[in-house]
């Protein structure tokens, strides 16, 4: 647990003709005196803090960029079936036949990116569901304690703490924002290539080709999304979920005091 160093710099800048207590940032018991061994504590608190800080952005980092990979290759699928139709080959506009011969075959590409796509979710869904689901129920359990602490603040001289707990609330809260919002992207371009479809012009091509489109469309009818541990799906509805379960529990411990 880390240790303000705002007293220190202070007794310098303006000393006073008392000691100023050593500000702790969330209570810690390491067994000493804190005043004496100060130096080592402190320095075990940030290099704590900063290798666990470190490993969580280099986490989040990661997914983050695995779902931009993944909403990619949705757009380049979309846009494909979007302008199934457009070719600046004369060669296509001769035969028929062989016009929709092509068309298969740019069909069965776009199909098989988006396959490839598919199975990239899935792929990431059992790979992040568990460490998420650790962080769900961590987010949960500490917004709610933290939310509650802030609920029976009543020192108005420790103004301090109370801006330590808001802040900390925040900084939940935008994590798991992101956290949602990349999971909500992924919703939203999955389901965006069936309007794509619809907005091509299919009528053009043969009836064969037109049931490959719609068995396309029946596919995207499963939404592909991530979740935590199987119960909680990363998307901006859930995100909301989750604020309503923590005001919910700060509201039952609140009873219990």
């Amino acid at each position: 647990m880390s240790i303000s160093f705002i007293p220190q710099l202070l007794d310098f800048i303006l000393p006073l003709n008392e000691s100023r207590p050593i500000l702790m940032t969330y209570p810690g018991y390491y067994f000493v005196d804190e005043e004496r061994y100060f130096v080592y504590i402190f320095s075990h608190s940030i290099v704590s803090w900063e290798i666990a800080m470190t490993a969580l952005i280099a986490h989040d980092c990661m997914f983050m960029t695995y779902v931009e990979h993944v909403c990619s290759l949705f757009a380049v699928v979309g846009f494909r079936f979007e302008n199934l139709m457009c070719s600046s080959s004369e060669k296509e506009k001769l035969v028929n036949a062989d016009l929709d011969v092509i068309y298969k075959k740019k069909i069965a590409v776009i199909v098989h990116t988006h396959r490839k796509a598919v199975k990239y979710v899935k792929l990431l869904e059992s790979t992040f569901t568990i460490p998420f689901a650790i962080q769900i129920l961590i987010v949960v359990i500490t917004m709610s304690v933290t939310l509650l602490q802030i609920a029976q603040h009543n020192d108005d001289s420790n103004i301090l703490e109370l801006i330590r707990y808001v802040l900390y609330v925040i900084g939940e809260l935008i994590h798991l924002f992101v956290l949602s919002f990349e999971g909500q992207k992924i919703i939203d371009h999955g389901i965006e290539i069936r309007n794509k479809i619809y907005n091509s012009s299919w009528y053009k091509v043969s009836k064969k080709s037109q049931e490959l489109l719609i068995l396309v469309m029946m596919r995207t009818l499963q939404l592909s999304f991530l979740t935590a541990g199987k119960m909680y799906i990363f998307s901006l509805e859930s995100f909301m979920a989750v604020l309503q379960a923590s005001m919910s529990y700060c509201t039952v411990l609140a009873n219990f005091q």
